[in-house]
């Protein structure tokens, strides 16, 4: 049986500043790093539910939320740490009885599957030999602003931040480290597991802060019904057995 594909990313964005969103269309923006999951999550969601129909659209957490205080059209927004969601709220772009926490993360150091730097630690990047280190950034992603906290409390920051190149979004920083650009990079423990292959994780970093996703209904009426119902799906056991698949952990 022929199976309509979910719109992501491109075609989302198209229809969001295009002005293209129909009745009875649900628009998620969610983090990047919930792209392989929510996907899933989605086409499941469809499948519950008749006549459902989802567009995914995918990035930084600070830059959709951008886009939606801009006005593109969206009705759930899915972060990927609670620093853009309390923007979210502070700007009233979401419904701050909404917001509910459905996942956590954790950051992790990787470098490429064949590296034969020896990184073990998060104090072997000041090593001379490690010249591109690879995160989000810190102004507009996630996991860039865990990264930067934990390197800031190992007292390391100066020193990886003079090596830095900096990602766009957390799937940016796996593909550096992926495609052997950098020594190593910074991503969440999710990212790593969809490219075995191609990196490993070298340190498993402590966070400062619980790596939680918050996700809420946002501020447009056009579809708050079926919002409630898609953000139920994904606190549902059947959303967060899913989410399990993808090494998400309960918040």
């Amino acid at each position: 049986m022929f199976k309509r594909p979910l719109v992501t990313l491109s075609a989302a964005l198209a229809l969001a500043w295009g002005g293209g969103v129909h009745a009875g269309e649900l628009v998620v923006s969610a983090a990047a790093s919930l792209t392989n999951a929510f996907k899933e999550v989605a086409q499941g969601y469809e499948k519950a539910h008749a006549g459902a129909k989802v567009i995914l659209n995918f990035g930084a957490s600070d830059v959709l939320l951008q886009q939606i205080v801009k006005g593109a059209p969206a009705d759930v927004f899915a972060s990927a740490d609670q620093k853009a969601m309390d923007k979210a709220v502070a700007e009233k772009a979401v419904r701050p009885a909404s917001r509910v926490d459905f996942a956590a993360n954790q950051v992790v150091l990787i470098v490429p599957a064949d590296s034969k730097a020896g990184i073990a630690a998060l104090e072997d990047l000041t090593r001379p030999d490690i010249k591109r280190v690879a995160y989000g950034n810190p102004a507009s992603v996630p996991v860039g602003r865990y990264t930067k906290g934990a390197l800031e409390a190992a007292g390391l920051w100066d020193a990886v931040q003079a090596k830095s190149v900096l990602a766009q979004n957390v799937r940016q920083s796996l593909d550096y480290v992926a495609r052997g650009e950098v020594d190593a990079g910074f991503v969440f423990a999710t990212d790593a597991a969809i490219m075995p292959d191609k990196v490993r994780i070298a340190v498993r970093v402590p966070s400062q802060t619980p790596v939680t996703y918050p996700i809420a209904i946002t501020a447009r009426d056009a579809a708050a019904s079926q919002a409630e119902s898609f953000v139920a799906y994904v606190l549902s056991p059947a959303g967060q057995a899913i989410l399990s698949r993808y090494g998400f952990q309960k918040p």
